[in-house]
């Protein structure tokens, strides 16, 4: 028998034309859930450190700091002038003995009916002295042969003026900042006003950082003249340092790691050991050169999100041991901007800090906005002399110039146009790198 004749007479289609069923993919995690995912894992970190006022900036608090005093402790002059007392004055051609002279840091008597007393800012009220005089509204009065100098105040005083009260700023026993407050400049003042020269702060995330892709070199390492085709310099390395010591982290550079699955697997296997984030950027794709996810997938647990933000769509979350893992977008937009987002969020609640979402403000649009897009957009913007929000011309995810020229973000929802003219939400940097 030929094998012709055991051939099927019915043609058959060939495998390579049969239909196949389309890949289906997981939609797209709106910013708002996959944020409430990550902060819901971010534990506060255990224990704290003490350390001295001054190195307090950007730390963030661990216990309430009560004052025990009044601060002001005694009422106080604002201005140089005089205590008066107000009844005394009869007209601006009235004189008034200077009695006592009272700088800051002396207690004076009590004053006497018809009498002043030349006091400075900062120094205590003397007893029966009801107001302040600057001295811009008082002429002095020489004294007679061996008499007492005279002031004529120039206009009728009100009742308590340029007095401030004891206990106007704090109170005494006043919780005066919170627990979970990140401290900055005024507020490691206001600690220090109330006896504090030593604070409880929440310990230092410990972040481990680097970065992935062959194309990569460092600056001053190549020189831009003998850059190869397709090489780029990894900008990625220094604004994710610098973003992370700003939040008050300790950050170990692990700089950047080959393309390939067991150098990869080694730089995250030794970085999840004493630390408690492992932050890289690139490679959280799903092309060949792409090892950030099977290798976190060999080593602990990973889910790879497509965030629905433009930029910054891919974002991958995990844990390799103790350590959290979080893996960034390799444009240098989409990983400032993701990182903004989700990362400072993260990293704060750490820490045990309350306020973790930055204030946006409604402003004024001057600019148009035709191509609404299905994802949340945060268009990088300039806030111009009359307020209004102006437009960098290249939204592209890989144009780092917008982040430097703007001063800030608007946040547009899904689908959404802008015209001139049109309330927007503006997101200010400086709310974001502080």
């Amino acid at each position: 028998m030929s094998l012709a004749s055991t051939m099927p007479t019915t043609p058959i289609t060939p495998a390579s034309t049969a239909p196949v069923a389309p890949v289906a993919r997981a939609p797209m995690k709106p910013l708002d859930e996959a944020l409430a995912e990550l902060l819901a894992r971010a534990l506060a970190l255990p224990g704290f450190e003490t350390i001295t006022t001054f190195d307090g900036d950007g730390r963030v608090l661990a216990q309430d700091l009560v004052s025990s005093l009044d601060v002001p402790a005694l009422d106080n002059s604002s201005m140089d002038g005089y205590a008066v007392r107000r009844a005394d004055w009869t007209s601006a051609a009235g004189v008034l003995q200077v009695s006592q002279r009272i700088p800051a840091g002396s207690i004076g008597r009590a004053l006497e009916p018809f009498c002043a007393a030349r006091i400075f800012t900062g120094a205590p009220i003397p007893p029966g002295a009801d107001a302040v005089v600057m001295q811009e509204l008082c002429e002095t009065v020489d004294p007679d042969a061996g008499g007492v100098p005279g002031v004529r105040i120039l206009r009728q005083p009100e009742l308590g003026q340029w007095i401030r009260r004891r206990g106007e700023d704090v109170a005494a026993g006043a919780v005066v900042l919170h627990r979970g407050t990140r401290l900055g400049p005024a507020a490691l003042g206001l600690a220090a006003s109330i006896g504090f020269d030593k604070l409880q702060v929440a310990r230092r995330p410990c972040v481990a950082l680097f970065s992935t892709g062959d194309e990569l070199v460092m600056p001053g390492e190549v020189l831009p003249a003998d850059m190869k085709p397709g090489a780029i310099y990894n900008s990625n390395r220094f604004f994710l340092k610098a973003l992370l010591q700003r939040l008050g982290c300790s950050v170990t550079d692990l700089g950047i790691v080959p393309d390939r699955l067991d150098a990869t697997m080694a730089a995250l296997q030794g970085a999840s050991q004493q630390h408690d984030l492992i932050l890289t950027s690139g490679g959280v794709s799903v092309g060949e050169e792409d090892h950030i996810k099977p290798a976190v997938q060999a080593l602990g647990e990973l889910n790879l999100w497509q965030i629905a933000i433009k930029p910054g769509k891919p974002f991958a979350y995990g844990q390799i041991g103790a350590a959290h893992f979080m893996g960034l977008p390799g444009n240098p937009v989409s990983s400032f901007v993701t990182f903004l987002l989700l990362v400072r969020p993260f990293l704060l609640k750490l820490q045990g800090t309350t306020a973790l979402a930055p204030e946006s403000i409604a402003a004024s649009a001057h600019f148009d906005w035709s191509k609404a897009d299905k994802r949340r957009e945060f268009l990088r913007v300039k806030q111009n002399a009359a307020g209004g929000l102006e437009l960098f011309g290249n939204q592209s995810s890989g144009v780092l110039t917008s982040t430097v020229w703007g001063d800030g973000l608007v946040d547009n929802p899904p689908g959404q146009t802008i015209a001139h003219g049109d309330r927007v939400r503006f997101i200010p940097f400086s709310a974001l790198l502080s």
